[in-house]
C-alpha cells in the first residue's frame, strides 16, 4: 500500500522550505483547498509547528512562495546553460519563459487549482506578488545594457517602463496559458515566441511585421 504524505512524519526526513511547499502543494491537491490553519496542516504531515515558523509566517506566505521557487528553479536551469551569457536581452528572456511555462506545465493541476478557484481576481494575483518582485528583479539584471539612454533621469524611467511592460506581458502570457488547450501547449509556445518578438521589435522601432504577425495570432485564439 502506498505511503501517504501524513503517515511520514516531517520529523523524520529534513525541513526545508522547498520540502514545505512540496507538502503544501500536495495537501492542496488532494483536499482542492489549502490548509485552514497552520496546525491543522503540521498535524497532517505530522510536523512540529515550531518548525514550521522558521520558514513561513502563515498559510497564506507559502502560497505566496510557490511561484517564486518556480522562479528560482527556472534562473538556476537556465543559468547551467554556459552559453547564457552570450545571449541578447531577448534571447535570455525568450529562454526563461520557455523553462518558466516547462515548470509550471509539470505542475498544472496546482497552479490551474491555485489561479483559477478564486473569483476575486485580486486574490490571485496576491499569490503571485512576491514572485513579481523577483521576476522584475530578474528582468533588471538581463536587460543591464540594454537601454542606450545617457541621461539617468530618463533611463530609470525608461527601465521601470520596461519591468512593468515585461511584467504585464508575463501575465498576458499565464492567461493564455492557462486557458490553452492545445496538445503539449504549443500554441503558448508560439504565442510565447510571437509576443516577445513584436515587443522588442517595437521597443526597437523596427519593421511591424512581426507585431501584425502577433496581432493576427491573438484575433485568432480570440484572446481579449
Amino acid at each position: 500500500m502506498a505511503t501517504k504524505i501524513k503517515d511520514i512524519p516531517a520529523a523524520a526526513q529534513e525541513i526545508t522550505a522547498d520540502r514545505i511547499t512540496e507538502l503544501f502543494m500536495q495537501y492542496v491537491l488532494e483536499n482542492s483547498k489549502k490548509p485552514e490553519s497552520v496546525y491543522l496542516f503540521c498535524k497532517h504531515i505530522g510536523m512540529v509547528e515550531k518548525d514550521f515558523y522558521k520558514h513561513f509566517a502563515s498559510i497564506d506566505s507559502i502560497e505566496k512562495s510557490v511561484f517564486v521557487s518556480f522562479h528560482k528553479l527556472a534562473v538556476n536551469l537556465i543559468s547551467q546553460s554556459g552559453d547564457l551569457d552570450l545571449l541578447g536581452f531577448r534571447d535570455k528572456l525568450l529562454t526563461y519563459y520557455y523553462t518558466y511555462f516547462e515548470i509550471l506545465t509539470a505542475n498544472r493541476s496546482y497552479v490551474v487549482l491555485a489561479l483559477k478557484q478564486e473569483k476575486n481576481r485580486l486574490n490571485s494575483l496576491l499569490k503571485l506578488k512576491e514572485f513579481r518582485t523577483h521576476f522584475k528583479a530578474f528582468i533588471t539584471e538581463i536587460s543591464a545594457g540594454y537601454l542606450k539612454v545617457k541621461s539617468e533621469r530618463i533611463h530609470k524611467a525608461q527601465q521601470d517602463a520596461l519591468e512593468e511592460g515585461a511584467w504585464i506581458q508575463f501575465m498576458v502570457t499565464l492567461k493564455f496559458w492557462l486557458d490553452d488547450e492545445s496538445i503539449g501547449f504549443e500554441k503558448t509556445d508560439l504565442f510565447i515566441e510571437k509576443s516577445i518578438r513584436a515587443t522588442f521589435d517595437l521597443i526597437d522601432t523596427t519593421p511591424l511585421e512581426s507585431v501584425i504577425d502577433f496581432g493576427k495570432f491573438l484575433i485568432k485564439e480570440k484572446l481579449k
